[in-house]
C-alpha cells in the first residue's frame, strides 16, 4: 500500500492458549504546533490553523489505516513557561544544537505548562478544535487529546486564585532546593511553591505542583476531565503514575485519595467509549490498568527492544493478555529519541515488527514513516528540515499494510515456543514467533531478534491442513516456501535466518 504524498508519513502465563483478541487500534501522534507551522510555510504563509488543515491529509491518515489522531500540545499556556523555555541556559545549548538559526519565535514553551484546557490562539479560535473534529469524525478517526494532572504553569489563574490547590514549600526549602521551590507573588504576601517533579528527578522549572492531599482540587480537577471529554475522544493522561497515591506519597510525604478510579468512572457515565491513556513508568501500567486505564505505555517492552535481547523480548509476551491489550505498543513518542536514530536500520525493522504486529494499540509518531532522526524539544514549534530516508518509507509502507488486514486488527494471538533446531545450538533463544488468526486467514511472525544467524523449529499449530502443501509467502519480503503439513507439525518449520531477520508469512494450505 503506498501512503498518500500528502501526509507526510509517507505515518499469569498464557501463551499456550489462543487470545481473541478485541480490534488493536492504530493511533498517529502529531505535533499540532510544529505540524501546522509546516502547513503554513507550505502555503506560503505566517500562520495555520485547524481550520487550514487540509481535507485530504486527513482523509490520507484515514486510508493509511489510523483510528486515533493524537494532538499532541493544543491547550493554552503562558508567558511564564515561554520565558522559563527561552531563558534556560541547559536547553538553549540543545535547541541550538539542533536550530542554528534559532529564533525566540521557535521557542513556544512546553506544551505542558498548561494556563487552562481552552484551544491555544495560536491554533485557532474557540470553535475550531470542534469543527477539526468534527472532519475526523466524517473520516471514522477519533480525537486523542492531552490531560496534565500533576502540576500547571506558573501563571495558571488558580495560582492567584486558589493558591490552596498547590504544594507550598517555607523559606528554608527555597533556600536548600532552589531547584525545587519557587517564590511567586500573591495579593498578600508572597509565598513559596514546590515545582511539579517526580520522586527521582528535580522539579521543573516552568510548573507548579499541585496538591492532591486538598479534597477540593480534587474536584476541580474531575470537573476538568469531564470537561475536555466533551471535546474529544480520549485523552493521554501525561505522567500519570504521579497521582498515584504511593507516588504522591513518597514524592511529598502526604496522602491522597485515589485519583484515577473516580474521575474514569464518571467519565465513563457519560461516555462509555471515552478512552483513558496512561504515560506510564517505573513498572506501575498494571496498576493504572486495575485503576480504570483502558491503554499504559509499554515501556518495558521499548527497552528490551533497545537492548537487543530476544529471550527479554519473549519474556514479556508471555504476560497476561489483557495486560498486552491494553499495552500502547512504540518505538518512539516525543519523550523518546527517534526510532531510525535508537536502533540501527536491521534491528529497527524487526523491532516495528514485533512491537506492531503483536497485541495492544499501535502508537506511531509524527515522522516515524519518513526515518527523521533528530528528536525535538516539546519547547519548540519548529523542526528542523531532514530528508526523508526512502528504505525506511518502503519498510513502512510494508508494515501499515500488514495492519490493514483483518487478523492483524481483531485476529486471535499466539505466542509460539521456539525448539532448537540440533542439540548444543542454543541460537533459538533467540527467535520471537507468534501467530495471528481470523476465520480462515492465518499469519505467523517471526524474527530473530540477536545480532547472529540461527536457526530453529517452529511448530505450526494449527492440524486443518492434513494431506495438502502449505504454502509460506512473506508479505514483507521475497521469501516463499512450500511445505508438507505433517512436517510443519512436527518437527515444525525449521528457520535458518539471519541477525534481526523476520518475516511475516501468510499461510495458506494448497
Amino acid at each position: 500500500m503506498r501512503l498518500p504524498a500528502n501526509t507526510l508519513i509517507s505515518p499469569c502465563v498464557q501463551n499456550a492458549a489462543v487470545m481473541d483478541a478485541p480490534h488493536s487500534l492504530v493511533l498517529y501522534e502529531v505535533n499540532t504546533r510544529i505540524r501546522l507551522r509546516r502547513f503554513a510555510r507550505d502555503m506560503g504563509r505566517f500562520r495555520a490553523t485547524l481550520d487550514d488543515i487540509p481535507d485530504t491529509w486527513i482523509a490520507g491518515l484515514a486510508s493509511c489505516g489510523f483510528d486515533w489522531v493524537y494532538l499532541m500540545g493544543v491547550w493554552r499556556t503562558g508567558e511564564a513557561g515561554r520565558r522559563v523555555s527561552r531563558s534556560n541556559e541547559g536547553w538553549l545549548r540543545g535547541y541550538r544544537d539542533l536550530l542554528p538559526d534559532l529564533g525566540d519565535e521557535d521557542i513556544c514553551g512546553s506544551p505542558f505548562a498548561i494556563t487552562g484546557y481552552s484551544l491555544h490562539p495560536d491554533l485557532g479560535e474557540a470553535g475550531a478544535l470542534a469543527r477539526f473534529r468534527d472532519r475526523l469524525h466524517h473520516e471514522g478517526l477519533l480525537l486523542m487529546l492531552d490531560f496534565v494532572p500533576n502540576h500547571t504553569a506558573p501563571d495558571h489563574p488558580w495560582v492567584q486564585d486558589h493558591p490552596d490547590y498547590y504544594i507550598h514549600g517555607t523559606e528554608e526549602d527555597l533556600a536548600r532546593e532552589p531547584e525545587n521551590f519557587i517564590l511567586v507573588d500573591l495579593p498578600g504576601d508572597p509565598a513559596v511553591f514546590a515545582h511539579g517533579r517526580d520522586p527521582y528527578t528535580g522539579g521543573w522549572p516552568d510548573t507548579l505542583q499541585l496538591d492532591y492531599g486538598n479534597p477540593a482540587l480534587m474536584e476541580t480537577m474531575i470537573a476538568e476531565v469531564r470537561e475536555i471529554a466533551g471535546r474529544c475522544d480520549g485523552v493521554r493522561c501525561d505522567m500519570a503514575m504521579l497521582v498515584l497515591p504511593e507516588v504522591f506519597r513518597q514524592t511529598w510525604g502526604r496522602d491522597m485519595e485515589p485519583f484515577w478510579p473516580g474521575v474514569i468512572e464518571k467519565v465513563k457515565r457519560e461516555r462509555p467509549d471515552f478512552a483513558f491513556m496512561a504515560e506510564a513508568y517505573w513498572d506501575l501500567e498494571w496498576t493504572l490498568q486495575q485503576q480504570g486505564f483502558d491503554y499504559t505505555y509499554d515501556k518495558r517492552l521499548y527497552d528490551r527492544l533497545r537492548e537487543g535481547g530476544g529471550r527479554a523480548v519473549q519474556e514479556h509476551l508471555r504476560a497476561d493478555f489483557e495486560y498486552q491489550q491494553k499495552s500502547v505498543r512504540f518505538l518512539e513518542n516525543h519523550d523518546e529519541d527517534r526510532a531510525a536514530a535508537a536502533f540501527p536500520p536491521d534491528r529497527h525493522r524487526a523491532a516495528a515488527v514485533l512491537t506492531y504486529l503483536s497485541p495492544g494499540l499501535r502508537f506511531f509518531h509524527q515522522g516515524q514513516f519518513t526515518g527523521r532522526k533528530k528528536p525535538v524539544p516539546v519547547h519548540l514549534c519548529r523542526e528542523p528540515d531532514e530528508p526523508a530516508d526512502p528504505a525506511v518509507e518502503e519498510f513502512y509502507r510494508g508494515l501499515s499494510a500488514c495492519l490493514r488486514i483483518p487478523a492483524f486488527r481483531d485476529g486471535a494471538w499466539r505466542l509460539l515456543d521456539c525448539a532448537p533446531a540440533w542439540e548444543e545450538n542454543p541460537s533459538h533463544d533467540g527467535y520471537i514467533a507468534f501467530t495471528r488468526e481470523r476465520e480462515e486467514e492465518r499469519y505467523i511472525v517471526v524474527a530473530n531478534y540477536t545480532p547472529d544467524r540461527g536457526q530453529c523449529y517452529v511448530r505450526l499449530p494449527w492440524d486443518g491442513f492434513a494431506g495438502k502443501t502449505v504454502r509460506l509467502r512473506d508479505l514483507m519480503g521475497p521469501a516463499e516456501y512450500e511445505r508438507d503439513e505433517g512436517s510443519l507439525l512436527s518437527p515444525g518449520l525449521y528457520l535458518d535466518m539471519p541477525g534481526w531477520g523476520y518475516h511475516v508469512f501468510e499461510v495458506v494450505g494448497k
